[in-house]
């Protein structure tokens, strides 16, 4: 038998969370692997104010508990988060996993918590003593470290909702379907009156968390193309030499090269 909670609103879950050792459950595609012992869940897939997308006039408002299939059926969500949350597993794991969930998992290889980290994505962190923003870069501290207390819940992802028109993404996995991430990638570039306004290139499933170097991309940042061009071999170099990854299914010099030659392609494709 399953032990746990089942409430009906926000602020009911949020009583709960306050009060008992619960483990926040809402689609459970990962949780149901863990098997851990005797858990207590707190299931929040039946709170209507966290299954809502909505869009003011900076944000697209993401719920947590807004599931992968209902994201790609969804016009307000843009094309870099479709593409990449399409390749998550198979539709039936797409039918319940959530975007909540695919953050506080904490894992590096989550799908769409890397188009998060490249669009300088922000997540609502709400406990019963109120709320707070926070940078999806600053939320992940580590493997499966979340800046997270004890009586929060996440309840939404906040992306923008300028800039990310222009994109390169590429997941690769060991098969095309139901494949974990070994190398993940996505870039973002804005240009405007003939300047490099914005170029964020972030690697996922190569360490310990999501990989992005802000101060790297500055050296593009208001560039033309061509300058940045002349910049290319100098930028490159910059993240081989910063690129500390981790071994997993496959060697850490394997996923050092592909990411090289994702962010390689990823300037090319955009003339630089």
């Amino acid at each position: 038998m399953v032990n746990g909670y089942s409430p009906k609103t926000l602020k009911e879950a949020l009583e709960i969370r306050a009060a008992h050792e619960v483990v926040p459950y809402a689609g459970g595609t990962d949780l149901m692997v863990e098997n851990r012992p005797n858990p207590c869940y707190l299931f929040l897939q039946n709170i209507s104010e966290l299954k809502q997308i909505t869009v003011d006039d900076k944000y697209i408002r993401i719920g947590a508990a807004v599931t992968f299939t209902q994201a790609l059926e969804s016009d307000l969500v843009p094309p870099l988060m479709k593409e990449a949350v399409s390749r998550i597993a198979a539709p039936a794991i797409r039918n319940a996993g959530t975007f909540g969930g695919n953050l506080g998992n904490g894992s590096a290889k989550a799908d769409s918590v890397l188009i998060e980290f490249v669009s300088d994505a922000k997540l609502r962190l709400v406990s019963l003593k109120g709320e707070r923003i926070v940078d999806v870069d600053k939320f992940y501290l580590g493997r499966k470290k979340l800046d997270l207390a004890g009586d929060e819940l996440i309840a939404e992802v906040l992306l923008p909702k300028c800039g990310l028109e222009n994109y390169y993404y590429e997941k690769i996995g060991g098969r095309n379907a139901l494949a974990i991430s070994r190398v993940s990638f996505a870039g973002v570039f804005e240009e405007k009156d003939g300047k490099i306004t914005n170029i964020a290139a972030a690697f996922g499933a190569v360490a310990d968390t999501v990989l992005r170097y802000k101060d790297i991309e500055a050296m593009l940042i208001g560039k033309t193309v061509e300058e940045a061009k002349s910049l290319k071999a100098d930028y490159l170099k910059a993240y081989a030499e910063r690129m500390v990854l981790t071994r997993g299914r496959v060697s850490a010099e394997y996923r050092k090269t592909v990411c090289m030659n994702l962010l390689g392609e990823f300037l090319s494709k955009f003339g630089i």
